[in-house]
C-alpha cells in the first residue's frame, strides 16, 4: 500500500514519530498476495487532515518550497535539500531514464524526476485523494502518470524502470527485504533503488522507537495506525547489493544546519 500524506510530507522528528508518505502493504489470506488495507488509508487521512497535512493545489504545485510561515517548514526545508540531492544526481546519469517513485502521494517528487529525464516517469500510490491530486496538478506534464493501486497487484504489468524511488515511504512496508526483492523485479539489470527520508535504525534503538511512535499516534487519537509503521533495522539491507550515499551518523554531518537525519541508500539489482 502506498501512501504518504501531501505526497510525502511526513518527517520523522525525535520527539515523535511524525507519519511518512507512502506504501503499507499488508498479507493476503491464506498467504495470498499483498494487498492494499483501505482501513489503514481511511485512518492515515484522518491523521494527516489532524497534522494539517492535506495541502492545497496552489501549496502541492510548489513542494517542497514553502513560506517560511508554513507549520512544517523546517521538515520542507530537509526535503527539499534531499530531493535536490537527488536530482543532481540523476541529472548525472546523461541518459533518458525511466523512474518508479513507490509511494508518490501528492507527486510532487515524482513531478520533479519528469523534469530531468524524457523517460517515463511513474508514481504509484493507494491513496486515492492524493492520486486524484497529482493527477490534478501535475496531469500535463507528458511524461508522468500517476497510478492508484498497490505494487503487488501486478498494475505495473512487466514495465521495467531504471530508478525506483522510496523517498519517505519504506517503513509502511512490514518487511523490508519483501519489498525490496519485488522492486527488484521491477528494475532494468542496470537500474537502482534508493531509499531516503526515512528513518532506518540500529537493532538496539528500535524498541526505543517503537514506544515513540506509540505515544505519538495516542496522542492524535489514531492508536490504530501503530500497527501499519515500521522500524526497520538497517543490518536488514546487508544481503543487498548495497552502498550508503548519505549518512546521517557520520560526525561531519552533525554539525551541517539543518542537520539531514536521514540515511540514503542505492541498492544495485544483483546480490553481493
Amino acid at each position: 500500500m502506498e501512501i504518504q500524506a501531501t505526497g510525502n510530507t511526513g518527517i520523522l522528528k525525535d520527539k515523535y514519530t511524525q507519519l511518512n508518505h507512502l506504501t503499507v502493504a499488508k498479507k493476503g489470506i491464506e498467504g495470498g498476495p499483498l494487498l492494499a488495507d483501505d482501513s489503514f488509508a481511511d485512518q492515515y487521512i484522518q491523521l494527516r487532515k489532524k497534522e494539517g497535512r492535506l495541502y492545497s493545489d496552489e501549496v502541492v504545485q510548489s513542494l517542497p518550497v514553502v513560506s517560511s510561515a508554513h507549520p512544517q517548514y523546517s521538515e520542507w526545508r530537509i526535503r527539499k535539500r534531499s530531493s535536490d540531492r537527488l536530482l543532481k544526481y540523476l541529472r548525472k546519469k546523461n541518459t533518458s531514464p525511466n523512474i518508479l517513485e513507490i509511494g508518490c502521494g501528492n507527486g510532487w517528487l515524482t513531478a520533479r524526476m519528469a523534469t530531468v529525464t524524457k523517460g517515463k516517469v511513474w508514481g504509484i500510490d493507494i491513496n486515492s485523494i492524493e492520486i486524484e491530486q497529482a493527477r490534478r496538478v501535475f496531469g500535463s506534464i507528458s511524461n508522468c502518470r500517476f497510478i492508484e493501486g498497490n505494487i503487488f497487484s501486478g498494475v505495473l504489468e512487466d514495465n521495467k524502470f531504471d530508478f525506483i524511488i522510496f523517498a519517505a515511504s519504506i517503513q509502511y512496508f512490514p518487511c523490508l527485504e519483501e519489498i525490496l526483492n519485488t522492486a527488484l523485479s521491477f528494475l532494468t539489470l542496470q537500474g537502482e533503488i534508493h531509499i531516503m527520508d526515512s528513518k532506518l535504525y540500529q537493532y538496539k534503538e528500535i524498541s526505543a522507537a517503537q514506544q515513540r511512535s506509540k505515544a505519538y499516534f495516542d496522542l492524535t487519537g489514531c492508536p490504530g495506525l501503530l500497527v501499519y509503521y515500521h522500524h526497520h533495522c538497517i543490518d536488514n539491507l546487508q544481503g543487498f547489493q548495497q552502498k550508503v550515499l548519505y549518512d546521517p551518523n557520520a560526525l561531519l554531518h552533525k554539525f551541517v544546519y539543518p542537520y539531514h537525519p536521514f540515511h540514503w541508500i542505492l541498492i544495485k539489482n544483483g546480490y553481493l
